[in-house]
Parts: structure tokens; sequence; C-alpha cells
């Protein structure tokens, strides 16, 4: 039988997750989700061959779901894991029943060899003693991951044939994401990942730049070299130099010996400068040195010396407002700008709200030794209206909170920080944030829609260099109905 391309595994406990896709690896590209109203979605959008069902605990409601994702996707066969005795194949509807396979535990807890045998017994089409060549080894990645479900909180397995093949799959599936455009825009960082090509990444902090640059190094030919970040902002401005090109003794008072840079600590990996923008124009005329040439010389020395490593350069801000203000040179901005890719801020990620909710909850569910937590829809609704301000890693950090305050085993609404729950939102880059929780302003539909006419204005100016024909070309309307709208929300430059 032709192994599948694609395989969604779903699940409300990431342990199992975890577990099949070590089952799965080097045979499947793997797409996650916990529940099975997401799995419908996720099928819908990328029409798998393979699903992988965790139907413990699932009541008629949920398996009935099943049943309508397999009649919307005939090509698609399921392998549903349940408790012994729980779902008996009578029960299947006859026209799905073709494409579902039954795999039995005799317990709510995974057996690791028999789920094993179970999954390559229904992959291979074959009888136990033949799919037992496969078993052996899906049984011990299996039972490692169990091992570190126990122990460890960590994303992935820590699984030698897991990390072999994870840099087969595509940047879109691995960052998780159900928002349209941003697939589209990780279908082309996928492209430019394998070229050695330096990129720009633009988003607000939190937006899960550092996450995104790593998947990057992951996907490119550099994989096995090392992956080095480095925070500008966290670095007193006069101690960048030394920290990124490395210093000779005596270059400074406190440099008592040859120290080596960023760069070269890189070496033919991959390195990560965040928050370029705080970098001095002096300091920026070297970086943009290093990207051309590749040469630099450390602090206090005369020898040039070659980075071979892949410069990947991230900031909170965009750079042309920067440019313009004279606080970043124009040179580097249009070297920079060239291989541009922004992240969008989490609340214009609606669709990934509720599956970073999930995975955060059973992440830390897991880490405090909580066990089956209820979810309730307000709780879910508290998320979706906040407009994360601090983006990912501020929803990571609510979470946390939600998950320890959580009683009797359920996510209530008041397990939320207050200011979740009050709608109080921090500083953000963005000032649609503010705008959208000013107690003075309505939230009706006029305002939303001028809330979101503004952002589409200002990021085609962005897409356009601020080129007022191009971007109302783009647009599809006159450049003064384009005028008007940049009065009207006060983008007009201030002379």
């Amino acid at each position: 039988m032709q192994m599948p391309e694609l395989a969604l595994i779903c699940s409300g406990m990431p342990g199992f997750i975890r577990i099949i896709g070590t089952v799965l690896a080097g045979k499947y590209r793997q797409l996650e989700c916990y529940s099975l109203g997401e799995a419908s979605q996720m099928a819908q959008v990328h029409e798998p061959q393979l699903l992988v069902a965790d139907l413990r605990n699932a009541q008629k409601i949920q398996i009935d779901r099943l049943w309508a994702i397999l009649q919307n996707c005939t090509k698609c066969r399921a392998i549903a894991v349940v408790q012994s005795g729980r779902l008996q194949e009578a029960a299947i509807p006859r026209e799905i029943a073709q494409q579902v396979e039954i795999v039995e535990q005799s317990t709510k807890d995974i057996d690791m060899q028999m789920l094993a045998c179970g999954i390559a017994n229904v992959l291979t089409d074959q009888p136990s003693e033949t799919a037992a060549q496969d078993v052996d080894s899906s049984t011990a990645v299996a039972n490692s991951a169990a091992t570190s479900e126990s122990g460890s909180v960590d994303n992935q397995p820590d699984v030698d044939s897991t990390e072999s093949n994870i840099s087969e799959q595509p940047l879109a599936d691995r960052y998780c994401t159900r928002t349209p455009d941003l697939r589209n825009m990780l279908d082309r960082l996928q492209v430019a990942a394998q070229h050695d090509v330096t990129i720009l990444l633009i988003g607000e902090t939190g937006s899960g730049k550092t996450h995104l640059a790593n998947l990057i190094h992951q996907a490119s030919h550099r994989a096995d070299e090392p992956f080095v970040t480095v925070a500008c902002g966290a670095i007193a401005g006069e101690l960048i130099e030394s920290e990124l090109f490395g210093h000779v003794k005596g270059a400074f008072t406190s440099a008592h010996t040859d120290k080596d840079g960023k760069f070269l600590a890189a070496g033919r990996g991959t390195i990560l400068l965040d928050e370029i923008d705080v970098l001095t124009p002096e300091q920026q005329v070297k970086l943009l040195r290093i990207i051309e040439t590749g040469q630099f010389e450390p602090v206090g020395s005369n020898k040039t010396m070659h980075v071979k490593a892949r410069i990947i350069a991230a900031s909170n801000l965009e750079l042309q407002p920067l440019v313009e203000q004279g606080r970043f040179r124009p040179d580097l901005y249009y070297r920079l700008n060239t291989l541009t890719f922004r992240v969008p801020p989490l609340r214009k990620r609606l669709p990934d709200i509720e599956p970073l909710a999930r995975y955060f909850i059973h992440l830390h569910a897991t880490k405090h030794g909580i066990k089956q937590l209820e979810i309730e829809q307000q709780f879910l609704q508290s998320l979706l209206t906040y407009p994360w301000p601090g983006n990912v890693r501020e929803m990571e950090n609510a979470i946390r909170s939600a998950v320890i305050y959580s009683r009797d085993g359920r996510l209530t609404a008041d397990t939320l920080p207050p200011h979740i729950i009050s709608g109080t939102a921090g500083p953000a880059n963005d000032p649609g944030v503010s705008m959208l929780l000013d107690g003075s302003t309505e939230s009706t539909l006029e305002n939303r829609i001028e809330l979101t006419e503004k952002n589409i204005i200002e990021q085609a100016l962005l897409d356009n260099s601020f080129r007022r024909t191009r971007t109302a070309k783009q647009l599809g309307i006159s450049r003064v109905t384009l005028y008007n709208k940049m009065k009207k929300y006060d983008m007009i430059p201030k002379k």
C-alpha cells in the first residue's frame, strides 16, 4: 500500500500526539490538533490521507463528528484508538466502513507496544508477524516518547529519527498556523530558507520571530550547525560591538583576554540579530559590510575576519519610519528590505488562538501535575476577544496562570488574569489595540471596519514604500480617495 503523504493526528493529550508522531516519523508529513472540531477544519483545508484520532474518552457526539469528517474526505483513511470494547465495527456507518480501522487499548493509559503494533498492522495491511519488522523500532521510539512525557514538557520527543526528518516538513506545518495569509507567507519563506540569503523578520514583541528564525535554520542546509541568538536590545550600547565582533586583549579597560564574538561563534550556522533597530549608525555600517562582504575586524584589532554564518535580522518596529527619522541607515534598510517577512500579531491570527491555547493548557497542566482539565466556552471566548499586545508570549503566561488557579479540573473565565477578563491591555506596537479597548469608543461594526481599513492602507503604503500612486493602484482606488482616507485616519505625515 502506498503510504499517505500527510497524516493528521488528533488528541486532547499532547503525549498521545508525540507517541503517534514518533511511530509515523520518517514516513509522513504530520499535522496535529487537539479536538475533532479542529480536525474537521484542518481536514477540509489540507485533505490528509490519514487521520489518527484518539477516542479513548470520546462521547458519542464526538465519534459522530469523526464519521462526518470521513464522509467529507472520502480519500482519507482513519485509525480510531479506543478503549477495549467501546466501539464496535457495526457502529461505523456503512458508507465509510472501508475507511476506518480500530485500534483498541485495554485501559485509558497507552500501552506502547500494543499501540505501535496496531498502527503498524493497519498501515501495512499485513498480519502482525509481517508488520513486526517495523514494530520494534516504532515501539522503542514510542517508549522513548512516553518517558519524555512523564519527565519533560519539551515540544518534540528526544528521538533521532524525528530530528532527522524535521527539516523535511514545510514551514507552514511546523509553525502550526491555520491563518491563510500567514501560511502563504511561510510558503514563500520556505523558498528563501533554502538559499544563503539574509532575511529580515518584522513583528511585534512576543509574536514568534525567534521561533520562526529557528525553523528557518532547521529548514536550511545549515541545520546541523549552531543557531546563535543575539538580543541586541538587551546589551549595553557600548558592548554590542564586542559581543558581535569580539575583541582583542587591551581593546578597552575590561578586555583582559581575547574574545571571539557571536559571528565567529555561529560558525557555518545561523545568527539571529534581534532588535537591530537599536544599533547605532556606526554599528549599522559594520553590519552592512558584513552582509555584503562577509568581513569585519574585532574591536581593537586590524586583522580582518570572515563571517561564514547566515544572518537573520529581526525588529519589533517597521524600519521605513526609522529611516525617515534618520535613525536607520537607508543603505542598510534597502539591503535588508529585499527579503522582508512580516509576522502578524496574534490578534490578526484568530484561527490560531484556540489551538495555541489548548496546546499551552496541556503543556502547563502536565508540567504542574494537573490532569483532565475541562475548558469552558467562556474561557475560550475571553481569549478570542482580548487583543494580545504581548502576543503568543503573553498568551502562554496567561494560560500558565489559569492552569495554576484552575479549580476542580475546570478552566473558567475567572481563572484568567484580571486584565484579560476586563480587556485592559498593556502597551502595544499597534495603536489600533488601544483604539479597540478605549472605553470611549464603542466596539461597533463601523468602528471595526474602519480599523481594518486603516490597517490595510498602512500595509499597502509600506509595501509600496509610501508611494501613493502605486498604493492607490494596488488598492483599486483613486489617488484622491487614498489621500482622503489617509487624512481621515490621520496618516498624513506632519510637516
